[in-house]
Formats: C-alpha cells, sequence, structure tokens
C-alpha cells in the first residue's frame, strides 16, 4: 500500500506541475491584449481614426479607462494605436494638442500631449497616465475639444500638475512636474480618462463658429464597422 501510494504520489508531481503551468500561461501570457471591439478599432481605422463625440458616443466617453496591463504595454496593437493616435491629432481636420484613448473608442489610459514646455514644443506618449498632484494658483483658460464640437469653454485649472506614467519605449515607472499651458492639457487628457470632459468644469461654455467652418470640410462619419456599445 504504501509503495503504491508513493509511487502515485511520484506521478502526480509532474502532472500537477505540467497543469499549473498551463494555468499560470493562460492567465498571463496567454492573454490576448486588449478586448474584440479594442482589437477593431486599432486594426480597422486609417491612420486617421474616427474622434468619438459627447452626442454619438457618451458611453465611451463617460467610461474610466483601466490601466494598460503588462501584455498590452508590450504588444503590437498598442504600437498601432499610439501610432495613429498621434496621426489623428495631429491631422488637419483634428489639429488638436492632445488626445486620449477614449476619444478613439479605446478605454485605456493613453494620452498625446504636446509639450509647450519644450524646445520645439514636441508631442509625447505617456501610458498608464495618473495625476499625483495639483498645485499652483487657479486660472481660468479658454478649451475645446475634439470630443465637444464645435464647443468652446472658460475653464479653471491649477498651473502645475506632478503626473506618474510608463514610459512607451523603456516601459519603466517614471515621474514628471509640469507647469503652465501643458500642465492644463496633462488636465484635460487626463480627465478624459476618468470619464470626465471640460464641459463638466467649464464656467461658461459657447459655439466657436471658427472652430466649426474649420471642420466642416471633413468627413467624421462612424465607419460601418465600429464596434456596438
Amino acid at each position: 500500500m504504501n509503495d503504491t501510494l508513493r509511487m502515485t504520489n511520484r506521478m502526480l508531481v509532474p502532472v500537477l506541475l505540467a497543469v499549473a503551468l498551463v494555468a499560470g500561461f493562460l492567465v498571463w501570457g496567454g492573454r490576448r491584449a486588449f478586448t474584440k471591439a479594442e482589437r477593431t478599432v486599432i486594426r480597422e481605422s486609417d491612420s486617421v481614426m474616427y474622434v468619438t463625440t459627447v452626442d454619438a458616443d457618451s458611453l465611451v466617453l463617460r467610461t474610466p479607462s483601466v490601466d494598460l496591463t503588462p501584455a498590452e504595454l508590450k504588444s503590437k496593437d498598442l504600437r498601432t494605436l499610439m501610432a495613429k493616435m498621434l496621426a489623428t491629432v495631429r491631422s488637419p481636420q483634428q489639429d488638436g494638442v492632445g488626445i486620449a484613448a477614449p476619444q478613439v473608442g479605446i478605454d485605456k489610459r493613453v494620452i498625446w500631449v504636446q509639450r509647450f514646455d519644450k524646445e520645439g514644443g514636441p508631442f509625447e506618449c505617456y501610458l498608464n497616465p495618473h495625476i499625483d498632484s495639483l498645485f499652483g494658483e487657479v486660472g481660468k483658460g479658454p478649451e475645446g475639444c475634439l470630443s465637444v464640437p464645435p464647443m468652446r469653454g472658460l475653464v479653471p485649472r491649477r498651473t502645475g500638475v506632478i503626473v506618474s506614467y510608463i514610459h512607451p519605449e523603456t516601459l519603466e515607472p517614471k515621474r514628471d512636474t509640469v507647469t503652465g499651458y501643458t500642465a492644463v492639457i496633462f488636465q484635460h487628457e487626463c480627465d478624459h480618462l476618468d470619464g470626465r470632459l471640460y464641459i463638466d468644469r467649464a464656467d461658461t461654455v459657447f459655439v466657436s463658429p471658427s472652430w466649426e467652418a474649420e471642420r466642416r470640410a471633413f468627413d467624421y462619419t462612424r465607419p460601418d464597422w465600429w464596434p456596438q456599445q
């Protein structure tokens, strides 16, 4: 009886180890990055992506975004998303200073910000950004949003932020202190990631005829393949 039990145990050990390895692979290594709907948006979109609007796409714009997983951070889909988001915000029909993933239908914490506080005003991408703290005086300034056409508003914002994020190239955690207009952009884009729009904070909101005229020449129709909300 004892010999039989010992033999059974010896046979069970490798089986249990194999099961554990398979389970670990399925949970971590085998988990596919992004949802099916998100992969559709990333892969099917043109280089200039359809930008969600508050009237037509309020659900995705009002849903708080989640952090990218380790698998998503290393995925080809993320690189594609980053490139298309940058092409979108810099395109003539958008011509923005920042963009957040929910604005292109992806509820993940990814933003591009134009760094006016750096020479040349480069666009930089931030993964899993979170504003750790706000500082400085509160000032009111004009803001618009690619997702709230053709409106403008006067919004109170702090003059400085401390933001933590994952560097898109090294995938290492970073922290940055930002002041001035660029700090306002960070607040605006991180609000998007939390399901908030600038119109929620604005003291005054009004139609901007000049912006409406600029956008009228472009097509903003939602693609036929767009996933159902």
